[in-house]
């Protein structure tokens, strides 16, 4: 597995419920650009549409050799997943409020593009600052315990 893109800032803004595996719809220029390193997800976002998952945001810049053939570089890309899974994405979106965001994408040993997708829950301010504190006490407390 190859990491392309990583969302850190995901889990400094939101409680993540579930993941999921998805893979992306993508065209023969972008995906020699993934396969390059060439994504950002920092600002992307996922929505159902007519039953089908939709990421946005999601910057692939375009190939350099791909002359006519390179695309928009943020435009919506559908993501691929069972039916049941959908279903179980528009409960959680619909009901409770949560929202789909992806965390990483990469390219597994068979040379797909995949995107790990989070139900997540959006933190508060408060919520934060408390685990920016808890993450420095766990810090000293290694660091005391390595003397």
């Amino acid at each position: 597995m190859k990491l392309v893109a990583n969302n850190k800032k995901a889990r400094h803004d939101y409680f993540i419920e579930e993941t999921y595996e998805a893979g992306i719809s993508l065209t023969g220029t972008e995906i020699k650009s993934v396969r390059q390193g060439k994504v950002s997800i920092k600002e992307s976002y996922a929505k159902i549409v007519d039953e089908e998952v939709i990421i946005f945001g999601m910057n692939i810049s375009p190939y350099e050799q791909g002359n006519r053939f390179n695309v928009d570089p943020l435009r919506p890309r559908r993501l691929l997943l069972h039916k049941r899974e959908i279903r179980k994405l528009i409960g959680y979106t619909t009901l409770k409020g949560l929202t789909l965001v992806p965390l990483r994408v990469y390219i597994n040993d068979k040379g797909k593009a995949k995107v790990e997708l989070a139900v997540a829950r959006g933190k508060k301010e408060y919520d934060k600052r408390h685990d920016i504190a808890k993450r420095d006490a766990d810090r000293r407390m290694q660091q005391a315990v390595r003397r």
